[in-house]
């Protein structure tokens, strides 16, 4: 049977689950939530990157992404920064909507999925 690894996990959910050398990372949103859509985009990016490289890969692997705004005329500020983070060619298949956040403070979450 191959081995599920789960990084910090809790009663709700882990931060990243790794199987069959792939990495569904949780959602993920800003510690600073006093930024603006561009500040909270940069620290969530960051703290991917920091999760993907605790299981051995990194975003020119990624090959999926969910991105939730608290306010879709937010789209294009983050996807300036979004952009600029992305290796060249490297885009995932993604989805970006609207939602509801659990903190009205929270302007954007983004989960992806990469390989090893």
């Amino acid at each position: 049977m191959s081995r599920i690894i789960r990084t910090e996990p809790n009663k709700v959910m882990s931060k990243a689950v790794e199987y069959h050398g792939f990495v569904y990372c949780q959602g993920v949103t800003a510690s600073d939530l006093s930024q603006d859509i561009t500040g909270q985009t940069e620290q969530v990016l960051s703290q991917i990157d920091a999760i993907l490289e605790t299981h051995g890969t990194d975003k020119t692997r990624l090959l999926q992404a969910q991105i939730w705004l608290k306010d879709i005329r937010d789209r294009e500020a983050m996807n300036a920064v979004w952009s600029s983070w992305l290796p060249e060619g490297g885009a995932p298949a993604r989805a970006c909507v609207q939602a509801h956040m659990a903190d009205a403070r929270h302007l954007v979450e983004i989960m992806v999925t990469t390989c090893k």
